[in-house]
């Protein structure tokens, strides 16, 4: 029974011994793969951000970004060290690829604002405080996540738009540029005099010191023969912090003018005949 223990013993020690020449340098090949790999994607995400960074990416998408990457890179590290110490793979490989399947057509609503919210944070049509047009919505924008931009319109009410409809549909930026034209219309009598009126207007364009005469010039036109007006369009140039300003101030001021100097703004009329 003594030999027969020291034998088993025996044996055991030599397959102990065989197995740790086998897998051990396997093991510390992959130990240092893996500490080696670790560091190397950890300093890939760093030079992701300041790339990011220099580009002026929104820091909410650098972050998000420099993770994926980060996450992405380790399980494939950690596969390919599974690999090396003999472990199969291809069975987990084909199971995170049905996984990804299932959870890709789950949620195919929630990836589509996804990506159009890596778009937006990417390409910036658009940033926090501007006023922009889209999907039947004016307002400013307050807030833009991963999934949803939340824009306030100009009467305070709240609303959330899925990145998706906003990143494939039209996006007017109403103040994106310096500078902007506020295009009105005035309708005059058919009995007033033309050149009076135009001349009126000018006076008031020249007194309003916001207007920029110097950048692209100010426009008066006859534009339509009306039912009941002769229309004139005027096209006027300013900051674009002062649109709406001058565009109700014009109104107003061309009102109190018209009425000063005798010019009628008409208004239709209807001559009813009683029997």
């Amino acid at each position: 029974m003594e030999n027969f223990t020291q034998d088993n013993l025996s044996k055991f020690i030599d397959q102990a011994i065989e197995m740790a020449m086998l897998y051990l340098p396997k093991l510390l090949l992959a130990l240092v793969t893996l500490l080696i790999g670790f560091w190397i994607i950890s300093k890939a995400a760093k030079g992701l951000e300041k790339i990011l960074s220099l580009r002026k990416v929104e820091a909410t998408l650098q972050r998000f970004l420099s993770n994926m990457m980060s996450g992405t890179l380790k399980v494939m590290l950690i596969i390919s060290v599974a690999s090396m110490i003999g472990i199969e793979t291809t069975s987990f490989i084909a199971m995170l690829g049905a996984a990804g399947l299932a959870i890709g057509l789950a949620l195919q609503g929630s990836l589509s604002n996804f990506a159009g919210g890596v778009l937006i944070l990417f390409f910036k049509p658009f940033k926090i405080g501007d006023v922009i047009e889209a999907q039947g919505y004016v307002g400013v924008i307050k807030e833009i996540q991963i999934f949803n931009t939340i824009v306030t319109t100009l009467d305070n009410e709240r609303v959330i738009i899925p990145n998706g409809i906003l990143s494939n549909g039209p996006i007017k930026n109403l103040f994106a540029e310096p500078i902007r034209r506020v295009d009105m219309t005035f309708g005059i009598s058919y009995d007033d005099d033309l050149l009076k009126a135009k001349e009126v207007i000018r006076d008031l364009i020249k007194a309003d010191s916001r207007l920029l005469e110097d950048e692209k010039g100010h426009e008066i036109y006859v534009s339509a023969h009306a039912d009941s007006s002769v229309n004139l369009l005027v096209r006027v140039w300013c900051q674009s912090e002062s649109f709406w300003p001058v565009y109700f101030d014009m109104h107003e001021n061309v009102k109190l003018a018209f009425d000063k100097n005798g010019v009628t703004i008409p208004y239709p009329q209807r001559d009813v005949h009683m029997k």
